[in-house]
């Protein structure tokens, strides 16, 4: 799977976060300081690093901006603080999630995940389906010559769909991804998405966007 690195200069917290992070599939890469994660970001292929903000050598802050600078990685920092003032200058550093002390373990490995998956999504510029060509980077659906620029929302539902074929979203699920969690709309905006979707791209173009009774959601490539 990927390394995770754990920079913190708490030995307990080290084997504790390594120990879960292991059992997730993963491969933690230590370092009791700022001075050794960085050295450690030269050496290993880091997909994510976990970070203290209270570290000697090199703070938490100082690493992250070093991280980000040199780095496209997701980053959570770790903290004793609970203070607006150090959340604000951890999302200056460039930090992407934040998680007091004492923490729940399950509830930091919850957090990774999630930004693992954000952060291989953004990477994912370009999908193919069937005899579609899915740009995220310019938001342009092609198929040969043909190119189509169609509303973001629109965009978005077939990037996602598309990025997992056979997969069943729920339109809870596809709700929260697109729309986001505030979203406070109908429900039915997804079936009417999903409608025009079809008006434009049907088996023609070797995919199928199919509906599960009761469930929600998935694309199929057809030949």
């Amino acid at each position: 799977m990927s390394k995770i690195l754990i920079a913190d200069d708490d030995e307990a917290i080290r084997k504790l976060v390594g120990h879960y992070i292991t059992a997730e599939g993963h491969t933690p890469v230590y370092a009791e300081d700022g001075a050794a994660a960085i050295t450690q970001m030269e050496k290993e292929q880091v997909a994510l690093a976990i970070v203290d903000l209270m570290m000697p050598k090199q703070d938490g802050f100082t690493v992250s901006r070093h991280i980000r600078k040199f780095y496209d990685i997701p980053i959570i920092m770790l903290t004793a603080k609970n203070q607006l003032a150090d959340k604000e200058m951890g999302f200056s550093a460039g930090t992407d999630d934040y998680l007091t002390k004492p923490f729940e373990p399950e509830e930091l490995i919850f957090r990774m995940r999630a930004l693992l998956r954000r952060f291989h999504e953004a990477s994912e510029k370009t999908v193919t389906a069937g005899k579609l060509v899915i740009d995220k980077t310019s938001y342009t659906v092609k198929s040969g010559k043909k190119e189509w620029i169609i509303p973001v929302k629109e965009f978005e539902l077939l990037y996602t769909l598309a990025s997992y074929p056979d997969r069943i979203f729920t339109r809870e699920e596809l709700i929260e991804r697109i729309w986001g969690q505030d979203y406070d709309g109908l429900d039915r905006t997804v079936d009417v998405h999903i409608k025009r979707l079809r008006s434009r791209f049907d088996v023609t173009y070797g995919i199928e966007i199919v509906t599960v009774r009761g469930v929600g959601y998935k694309l199929e490539v057809v030949s």
